[in-house]
């Protein structure tokens, strides 16, 4: 079957609301993660910062359908999956400047985002930290019978990860209503998913535990979504969980300021042709359900509200010294 006719007929079956809701998230994802580079590059975010640009469409397709109480569970590159969750893009720039008024009192920050109130279960900054969390979360749902999923998000180099197998595996004996979204990036860290991944596709393996799976490129929204779609319609009728891998060019170096040594020129250049958004535009224009114009005034919008978002944290207090010791345990 013919990949991009299948996108193309699947976009027509969105309304005009439904594709700039998806547009909206992606375009937010960029702005906000393009932000977040310069200033950390600028030393004026404390700490490690992992950006998610180039997965944009992964985030955006992946939790088009989610509802609020649905469950997602992150990896240290998660701001992409926290604004396609719904939380506050502001409260977001707080958090990871590390002032007052962010989403975890700016004690979390980049890699530790969480918002329980949007099912945002975590960032994390464990290889493999999300798969056994999401299998709790799944469970959870299963006994109380609400007809919700949990989504755990991870890249190829946590799907080498002990972690991930025992969740895996827990998941199909148990049956829960959980999926595991697998973005392979081709690096783990500094080392290529060709070179780490003993399997070619990370997919096959995890269907080697007993559910379905598949790998699709994870560039194109609406083939993510589509997947999407099916795995939630199994998870939620009590088919149990589902593995996808997505397929994604990893932009940038591992971290903000990663010299990546260990790419081409030829190969970063090469990654940053792919773009998602780009991808976006051109299936929508092409077929003739909006126009380049309210994609231009889209992105003048968001990124406006972003800077305004981003220059707001800048001149934010701190938290207060005496907030040091709270939030360090919870009483039962």
């Amino acid at each position: 079957m013919n990949i991009s006719t299948l996108d193309k007929s699947f976009a027509m079956q969105m309304s005009r609301d439904e594709l700039l809701r998806a547009y909206r998230t992606m375009i937010e994802i960029r702005a906000f993660d393009e932000r977040i580079e310069k200033d950390f590059a600028a030393g004026k975010i404390p700490g490690f910062g992992h950006v998610y640009l180039g997965a944009e469409a992964i985030a955006a397709g992946a939790c088009h359908d989610l509802a609020a109480d649905d469950y997602i569970a992150s990896t240290h590159r998660g701001h992409g999956h926290c604004i396609a969750k719904g939380c506050d893009l502001e409260g977001m720039m707080l958090e990871i400047f590390g002032k007052a008024g962010g989403i975890c009192g700016g004690k979390g920050g980049s890699m530790h985002i969480a918002d329980f109130d949007k099912g945002m279960l975590g960032a994390n900054a464990i290889v493999g930290g999300s798969p056994p969390i999401v299998v709790g979360a799944a469970l959870n749902q299963k006994i109380r019978k609400t007809g919700k999923v949990a989504v755990a998000f991870a890249g190829d180099g946590a799907s080498n990860q002990g972690t991930t197998f025992e969740a895996m595996n827990m998941a199909v004996v148990l049956q829960v209503p959980a999926i595991f979204v697998i973005e392979n990036n081709g690096f783990g860290e500094h080392t290529a998913s060709s070179y780490s991944v003993g399997a070619e596709s990370i997919a096959a393996r995890a269907a080697a535990f007993g559910m379905p799976a598949e790998q699709i490129d994870g560039v194109d929204f609406f083939a993510v979504r589509e997947s999407m779609l099916k795995a939630l319609e199994r998870a939620r009728t009590g088919g149990g969980p589902t593995t996808i891998e997505m397929k994604v060019p990893r932009y940038l170096g591992h971290y903000i300021g990663d010299p990546q040594a260990y790419r081409t020129p030829a190969e970063l250049k090469a990654a940053r042709a792919i773009d998602p958004l780009v991808t976006f535009r051109e299936k929508v224009v092409s077929a003739g359900l909006l126009d380049a114009e309210t994609f231009a005034v889209i992105d003048l919008e968001t990124y406006a509200r972003v800077e305004a978002a981003a220059e707001k944290a800048l001149e934010a207090p701190y938290p207060d010294p005496s907030a040091l010791e709270r939030d360090v345990y919870i009483s039962y």
